[in-house]
């Protein structure tokens, strides 16, 4: 039988956990409507601006400009079309080129449904549909960094159809990589939305800073970076969609890779040999080897985000990719299909 300082110890002990257990609910449910304000406030801040494409229960913002041959441009993990705002490459290739930019699912202000994995395939099928129905044929295709499998996809899945490829800072073939590993459990069902509703955001912006410093090494960060819409990358809406693609990175370049023998198109890689993101000789160099008529312009001492330290020389490969593509007069524009857009709104997804 307990004593009475047995009874005493165990009220004590019951007693603290409840306190410890209400103190964590209470932190837990102040962070998540911290991190839930601060999205809703990021999103009032940085309204969508271009226009919603509905296809396949997606809402798929994107942004054109410029008239002439198609150029479409996809960003890379973590980021949105906004990057490519920022960095300038948008203003400065719709000066000669139709461009259309796109918020791939999950970023910016499209939606990303939870019935797909959204794998780069999955992706690309997403954007030829898309693609229809705004009349667009024989598109010249940019993709940065995770985009660069996104653009891939495209052009194997369905062949003749991209007038060519420009491949930024891409990731092409497995390695082993623990950032993705450490990025993914967000991406994870029940626990991963406890996580990006709590401690995920904050902890994003603790790294964030460092991880930007890295992404733009060895050159520094420049002012223009300023201009992208940080807090949009930290809703928990978007942080889902970066750790299922950190998570299923290395295992899309591993099935891709299997497949590079078949493309059959203009390609254009772009890389800084300075990468600290992916490997510029494993990856850039390593693809342009494997590829026989491919190209490879490499931006000395740049790194991943090569398109703000250089965006004139991203240009310039496009206009090469241009040229070399079989499509030498500009494609007549297709008939716009069904689904119809609609004007830039309020996306309000991203809770």
């Amino acid at each position: 039988m307990a004593g009475p300082q047995d009874r005493k110890h165990d009220g004590i002990s019951s007693g603290t956990l409840a306190v410890a257990a209400a103190g964590i609910a209470a932190a837990t449910a102040a962070s998540a409507l911290f991190n839930v304000t601060k999205a809703r406030q990021a999103e009032q801040e940085n309204p969508p601006t271009g226009k919603f494409l509905e296809i396949d229960g997606v809402r798929l913002h994107y942004v054109e400009s410029g008239e002439g041959r198609p150029l479409i441009l996809l960003h890379g993990n973590g980021v949105s079309l906004a990057d490519m705002e920022a960095s300038g490459l948008l203003s400065r290739a719709a000066q000669r080129y139709r461009v259309i930019a796109f918020d791939r699912p999950g970023y910016g202000h499209s939606t990303r449904p939870r019935d797909r994995t959204w794998s780069p395939e999955e992706q690309a099928e997403l954007l030829w549909t898309a693609l229809r129905s705004l009349g667009v044929a024989g598109p010249i295709i940019l993709g940065h960094s995770w985009g660069t499998l996104v653009a891939l996809a495209m052009a194997l899945d369905h062949p003749g159809e991209a007038a060519a490829l420009v491949l930024v800072s891409g990731y092409y073939y497995p390695t082993r990589r623990m950032d993705a590993l450490l990025l993914s459990p967000p991406a994870l069902p029940v626990v991963g939305d406890a996580m990006r509703y709590t401690v995920s955001p904050l902890l994003a912006r603790l790294v964030t800073p460092a991880l930007v410093e890295r992404m733009f090494a060895p050159a520094s960060v420049p002012e223009s970076f300023a201009a992208y819409p940080i807090e949009l990358s930290l809703r928990p809406s978007q942080l889902r969609a970066a750790s299922a693609e950190a998570g299923m990175m290395v295992g899309a370049a591993a099935r891709l890779s299997k497949r590079y023998n078949e493309l059959d198109l203009p390609i254009i890689f772009v890389s800084g040999d300075g990468d600290r993101i992916v490997e510029f000789d494993q990856q850039s160099k390593a693809m342009h080897e494997a590829i026989p008529g491919s190209e490879l312009r490499v931006v000395e001492g740049g790194g991943h985000m090569i398109h703000y330290l250089d965006p004139d020389a991203i240009v310039a490969a496009i206009d090469a990719a241009a040229a070399r593509s079989p499509f030498q007069d500009e494609p007549q524009d297709l008939p716009a299909t069904e689904p119809q857009t609609s004007p830039a709104e309020d996306s309000g997804h991203a809770r």
